[in-house]
């Protein structure tokens, strides 16, 4: 028997990148899946959104693993539509113990920006994401997890969520709002038996950063900079000697974090970092 044996967990972001491997590294502990992704374009996102073929391609792949799967097309900035899709998923599958909020963007625009020289439009595109996207899946999945006695809630944070980096303000105020919300969620939940955590990635080798508008924040000095002229910069990131780590190095916290393994552990932030957060 897997860690998750008959258990549910519900994962916004899911189509591909850290969700997808959230989705399948749960499922081969055994865990069934709600998983839910906008599958399109952010306006003004300098690199392209998931898709449904996307999103299929993660129901593939957790059915191959002999789990069951309920996926929908479903923005987090849309509270009704994420609490049809959570009510559903627990009726069909029957019940709700983890809930993965992975969903959000990156922080970069079309060239770097101070906090001041952002239009409103960006700045509460980023919030709404990336904070108030976080709270719907938490607002729509708690019940659902009071009524199940106990529960691990997961939201995804970032390095950006502990320190301050330049020319992305706004992601990283939303992300430093993830883990307020994480450590409100954990003391409040805390009588009903559910935990609640965050895990803090440095660069994950996903299209978020593996696109040509992070790679020129990185490297200005080149117009077309690859993914090997990136990589060099992108390790200044980091303590260890590596330029990013992979998304199933990021599901292998958020499944300790679902597991009993942790089951007295609740109110922190995990980095999954290459020791970007003592550097």
């Amino acid at each position: 028997m897997g860690k998750l044996e008959g258990k549910v967990a519900f994962i916004t972001g899911a189509a591909r990148g850290q969700g997808r491997s959230h989705a399948i590294r749960l499922a081969q502990e055994g865990a069934d899946i709600i998983a839910v992704d906008i599958c399109d374009n952010i306006p003004d996102s300098p690199y392209e959104g998931a898709t449904e073929s996307d999103l299929a391609e993660t129901v593939q792949q957790v059915e191959a693993l002999g789990r069951r799967i309920r996926a929908s097309k479903t923005d987090v900035r849309d509270y009704e539509g994420l609490q049809k899709v959570v009510d559903d998923g627990v009726v069909q599958l029957g019940g709700l113990d983890i809930v993965c909020a992975n969903a959000g963007i990156a922080g970069i625009t079309s060239r770097p920006q101070s906090v001041w020289e952002y239009d409103g439009a960006t700045w509460q595109t980023m919030i709404d994401i990336n904070l108030t996207g976080v709270w719907h899946t938490a607002k729509a999945a708690v019940p659902h997890l009071i009524a199940n006695k106990g529960g691990s809630i997961i939201l995804t944070s970032s390095a950006a969520g502990v320190k301050a980096y330049a020319n992305i303000g706004h992601y990283v105020a939303a992300k430093h709002g993830v883990i307020g919300l994480m450590r409100s969620l954990a003391l409040e939940l805390a009588p009903h038996g559910i935990r609640a955590n965050a895990v803090n990635p440095t660069q994950v080798d996903t299209p978020m950063i593996q696109n040509q508008a992070m790679r020129r924040l990185f490297r200005p000095d080149l117009e077309h900079p690859t993914r090997e002229d990136f990589a060099p910069a992108s390790q200044t990131v980091n303590a260890l000697p590596i330029p990013w780590v992979d998304s199933v190095d990021v599901s292998n916290a958020v499944l300790f974090l679902a597991s009993d393994e942790s089951r007295y552990i609740t109110g922190v932030s995990l980095p999954v970092d290459a020791g970007a957060l003592i550097k």
